[in-house]
């Protein structure tokens, strides 16, 4: 008994910590999502489910959810790829400077996204930008609807890539090499060793990972838009957060915005389970 008073008395600071400034904050954007305020002021109408109906026939919040949605797809599947690429090449494949490129691997997640926003927004410079010097001739890449969305997604996946990379270095280097020596004997390749040896054995970090990118890419979406784009032009390339910011701070639509909050943590919860499932499965399988 005394035993499990102390299990329950260490495990108290966690609790407590977790329901403060995790549960607390959860269910209070759930509640005011049921009311008309502005956020300032002291009177709100309570209006049920309303805001959540005016949400779905809002053009530019269904734009928002395009946005985002493509750029969750795009920018885990890219760097999913890239990062086992980069990982299997730099653990399993004789490398020269193998520590040098993982570390310059890294540098860009210690980045702020300042700084990311930053860099990038000099690179995509329509006058003085590195890609126009390259390409002889001016392309406004932050300022066209059809080609912000993709230079927000080569940001995220650049930033992204050496940490999901180390992730994966780690992971790898944890299967015994008797296992590639049994594949190597049986005659396999490079790519029948990855997919039938190295794969396998990661599945359980790669199914932490992707529920990883859908959490990142919503956050970090946010930071680099709000940093680069403001949303714009027109709203190319808004993203949930940032519209949320918008209507609950700027359009003074609390709300409103805190509704677009719950929709985004049930969307973000929902596709992190519907990723966990699909890949608990193909783990069973292969």
């Amino acid at each position: 008994m005394k035993g499990r008073a102390f299990k329950l008395l260490s495990l108290l600071p966690a609790a407590l910590l977790f329901t403060v400034f995790m549960v607390y904050p959860t269910l209070s954007v759930f509640y005011m999502s049921l009311f008309r305020w502005g956020g300032f002021s002291g009177e709100r109408t309570f209006v049920a489910f309303e805001n959540f109906k005016t949400l779905f026939g809002d053009e530019r919040f269904l734009l928002s959810l395009k946005n985002q949605m493509l750029l969750i797809i795009t920018v885990t599947a890219v760097t999913l790829v890239l990062a086992l690429w980069c990982a299997n090449t730099l653990t399993r494949e004789r490398v020269r400077g193998r520590g040098f490129f993982r570390v310059v691997l890294y540098i860009p997640n210690i980045l702020s996204a300042v700084v990311i926003a930053a860099i990038f927004s000099a690179v995509f410079d329509p006058s003085l930008g590195l890609i126009n010097s390259l390409l002889g001739k001016t392309v406004l890449w932050l300022g066209d609807r059809k080609l912000v969305l993709f230079c927000i997604a080569a940001v995220l996946v650049w930033q992204a890539v050496g940490y999901y990379s180390v992730m994966y270095m780690s992971a790898i280097s944890q299967i015994s090499e008797s296992q590639y020596e049994a594949a190597r004997l049986e005659g396999a390749g490079r790519w029948r060793v990855f997919f039938s040896v190295t794969l396998p054995q990661i599945m359980p970090t790669v199914r932490i990972t992707l529920t990883f990118f859908i959490i990142s890419t919503i956050n970090m979406s946010f930071l680099i838009v709000r940093a680069m784009t403001g949303g714009g032009p027109d709203g190319a390339s808004e993203v949930f957060l940032s519209y949320m910011y918008r209507q609950a701070y700027t359009n003074s639509a609390y709300g409103y915005g805190m509704a677009i909050g719950v929709v985004v943590f049930t969307l973000s919860f929902a596709m992190s389970l519907f990723v966990n499932r699909l890949c608990r499965g193909k783990h069973e399988s292969l």
